[in-house]
């Protein structure tokens, strides 16, 4: 029987959720170096003798339970553990390191920016970025680097070649719900994705019915590249045949706004996704919604559900699911609207050259009522996950009523 519905969330459960999700989003990661959510994720597995957690050749990670949910191919829900951000790269005195930029922003965002330099062990030192490090005489930048110094009364002592320096901002926050993170891209869409595993073990466990056999898979160095993905897709991880719903965060426009829902993705700027796939996830938006995305000819916005999602291209970036479809995977990707892409504060002005202040990095801001809803659509799909979504069944039924016509 097809399963329809999904439980609601308790109070509590979405105030765990929304912990990890606070958690999660203040820890510093970059490209390469994602150890520190490593360890967190590593942790949360631990408190859960029912689930397996296994490492690829790569270092990405698969989450599953220990016996299946269900017979039948497992869906994999993925999203990336790294976020744009900074390899210390040489310690050039007492109070200078030479940094490596991992990831994609703008040149202008980085004069006099602000940053915060982890040790492995001990306190972040703060440190201001003081100019570009051009490359040499033919030499080819793989990564932008530049010199930063340390604030006064901090020394590099300590510090090593191993470390990281992220935008120095503050640790995650909520305000009129929406939340300020250091990095929510991908971070966010990897506690969405735990907090709807969670949930679907809690089905299991009471005997509800789970009708397909999730996964969670968390991919590294996504930011310069989908270096971990395109390892992933060399060493077949994710078996063959496996669907992938593939996670992210996607700069909101005005078409596709913070707070209007978590996002059916179809495409991103290199290509489109899985059509089967995808119609299966809007399907599974749409019974959870009640209804559509946005009000058919024949409905007011007054008609549409007040559980909200959104079915856009969202062309403004490329994301996972382009690797996996490339790769011969059935994939398709769910994004949530995201402010201050790549902590880009008045990105759209500074674009356009029509700031009238100077670039300045910010937190990036996600709608919490977005995240929840991610969650209820992830549960959503590792309940059920029809191939095509019903449309065959759809046009069959049109042709069997309607067909008719066409003899007249």
């Amino acid at each position: 029987m097809p399963i329809t519905e999904t439980p609601s969330l308790s109070p509590d459960a979405r105030q765990t959720h929304h912990r990890w999700l606070s958690e999660i989003t203040s820890i510093p990661t970059v490209a390469g170096r994602e150890g520190r959510v490593i360890a967190w994720i590593k942790a949360w597995v631990r408190e859960r003798p029912e689930l397996t957690l296994s490492a690829d050749t790569h270092g990405n990670l698969t989450i599953r339970r220990t016996e299946p949910f269900a017979p039948g191919e497992p869906v994999y829900i993925t999203a990336h553990l790294d976020h744009p951000g900074f390899a210390v790269e040489a310690i050039e005195s007492e109070t200078e390191l030479g940094l490596a930029f991992r990831g994609g922003v703008m040149d202008d965002y980085f004069e006099g920016a602000r940053v915060h330099v982890h040790p492995a062990n001990g306190e972040a030192k703060p440190a201001t970025v003081i100019e570009r490090i051009e490359p040499a005489d033919g030499e080819e930048e793989l990564f932008k680097r530049y010199r930063a110094r340390l604030d006064e009364g901090n020394t590099t002592d300590g510090l090593t070649t191993a470390d990281i320096a992220t935008w120095l901002l503050p640790d995650s926050f909520v305000a009129e719900g929406i939340l300020n993170a250091p990095a929510c891209d991908d971070l966010a869409a990897a506690a969405a994705a735990l907090a709807a595993f969670d949930e679907l073990l809690k089905l299991k466990a009471a005997g509800e019915p789970v009708g397909r056999d999730a996964r969670v898979f968390f991919t590294r160095a996504e930011e310069i590249g989908f270096v971990g993905a395109l390892g992933a897709c060399r060493s077949k991880t994710i078996p063959e045949g496996a669907p992938v719903i593939a996670l992210e965060n996607s700069r909101a426009f005005d078409d596709s706004p913070i707070g209007g829902g978590p996002i059916v993705r179809v495409g991103d700027r290199l290509t489109v996704f899985t059509p089967r796939l995808t119609a299966a996830v809007a399907a599974r938006a749409e019974a959870v919604a009640g209804g559509p995305a946005s009000p058919t000819a024949a409905q007011k916005q007054s008609d549409l559900p007040t559980w909200r999602w959104q079915r856009k291209l969202m062309a403004g970036g490329a994301c996972e699911a382009t690797v996996f479809c490339a790769a011969g995977y059935e994939a398709t990707c769910v994004c949530l609207p995201l402010g201050n892409y790549h902590n880009m504060a008045d990105l759209a002005a500074v674009q356009a050259g029509t700031n009238t202040t100077p670039p300045a990095i910010g937190s990036e801001q996600i709608a919490l009522s977005d995240f929840d809803g991610l969650v209820d659509l992830l549960i959503a799909c590792g309940r059920e996950l029809q191939p095509g979504g019903g449309i065959e069944a759809r046009l069959q039924k049109i042709w069997d009523e309607r067909g008719f016509v066409l003899g007249e």
